[in-house]
């Protein structure tokens, strides 16, 4: 029987793309590139996107379409070419090329204040003149969009380079990302650790972030799948680990400064931030009251010799900065916003020295496992 190119059109016309029910000719996605060699048949079919989820099953369709409409001695199997619209994502360790800085801000445990840290680090940097992005990783306890009052803003997509790209909400001279953009702020984020994860890679990947002095990472409390994510896909240039003086406090951070200095996955540690070192009423500034032990985070950064970036006092302000989406690094010349002006510049000499004094990050194998 002889072959040629409308048989093989009209075959694929009675495929149909499960994305909006079209069939493939008319849906345009049959390239004009077939190819007949005999009984061999080859050509290309086009997705919208290089990640598309119908793109096997909609190639064995095809194939099958071509056996059963054209001729079960067709050799096609393993010669249809897929081709995408939308330019490919950058691999991981190539991403983010105009991002100077990623700054991973981590705890051991949750309620140490890990995010309030992040939020004003962010803004006492932008105030200081430099171009900062913050991507909440906190994937299912989101509380940026809160601490910035933009709890109802959508982030646009706009195609740039190829490619569709989220494009950021600004805010006080941030560039902010976050889960919670997303979902319905009173419900609760029920995912499975791979749902969690390709999220994750999707606000990193799939954004226009453009170019950055600091690009700060507010992680989940904890280790857990998320941590390994941010490790496989991004060269962290330093974490900081939150803690509060308390003991078991204390006891976490160790867990979390041994997550990034395992050998496996060998982030350096810039230092710790102790938050809520200590309560200073407002009506009485001078006077410090030890809620929670004194200074335990200096000595346990002197145990571990690591650097103690900064000791954020407890105010009223910070919490109500927090609710009101102001966050108190906004006020330089309060109690808190000159604790974090000083946080700012410690870690800005941090990552000098580190990037003067060791290589450059490289991201964890996917293959290799990370030790818990």
């Amino acid at each position: 029987m002889a072959l040629y190119p409308k048989l093989i059109t009209d075959a694929l016309s009675k495929v149909r793309y499960p994305g909006n029910g079209k069939d493939l000719v008319s849906a345009g996605m049959v390239e004009d590139d077939i190819r007949i060699d005999g009984n061999k048949v080859s050509f290309s079919l086009i997705f919208e996107k290089p990640n598309d989820p119908f793109i096997k099953s909609v190639v064995k369709a095809a194939e099958t379409a071509i056996l059963t409409y054209v001729g079960e001695d067709v050799d096609i199997k393993g010669n249809i070419n897929i081709k995408s619209r939308q330019a490919q994502r950058p691999e991981p360790g190539k991403l983010l090329p105009q991002v100077k800085n990623v700054i991973a801000v981590s705890s051991g445990k949750g309620g140490v204040g890990k995010s309030t840290v992040a939020a004003n680090l962010a803004v006492a940097l932008a105030q200081q003149g430099y171009k900062v992005g913050l991507l909440d990783a906190d994937i299912f306890g989101p509380s940026v969009p809160k601490m910035f009052d933009v709890e109802d803003a959508r982030p646009y997509v706009e195609q740039i380079g190829g490619r569709d790209l989220i494009l950021p909400v600004e805010k006080y001279g941030i560039k902010i990302l976050s889960i919670g953009f997303f979902v319905d702020k009173d419900s609760a984020i029920v995912w499975r650790g791979g749902m969690a994860s390709n999220a994750l890679k999707q606000l990193i990947a799939d954004a226009d972030w453009g170019e950055l002095d600091y690009f700060i990472l507010d992680l989940p409390p904890g280790t857990s799948d998320i941590h390994l994510t941010i490790v496989q896909t991004l060269a962290i240039t330093g974490a900081i680990v939150v803690t509060t003086p308390q003991e078991v406090a204390l006891a976490d951070a160790r867990k979390g400064i041994d997550m990034f200095t395992n050998e496996k996955v060998n982030v350096p540690v810039l230092g710790l931030v102790e938050n809520m070192a200590w309560f200073t009423p407002a009506e009485l500034p001078e006077n410090k009251y030890y809620l929670f032990g004194k200074e335990g985070g200096k000595r346990l950064s002197e145990e571990l010799n690591i650097a103690l970036l900064g000791q954020i006092p407890i105010v009223q302000s910070i919490c109500e900065g927090g609710d009101s989406g102001k966050p108190v690094a906004l006020d330089p010349d309060s109690i808190t916003g000159m604790a974090f002006a000083d946080l700012a510049r410690s870690v800005v000499e941090a990552t000098d020295i580190r990037n003067k004094t060791q290589k450059p990050t490289q991201i964890v194998e996917t293959h290799k496992t990370v030790k818990p």
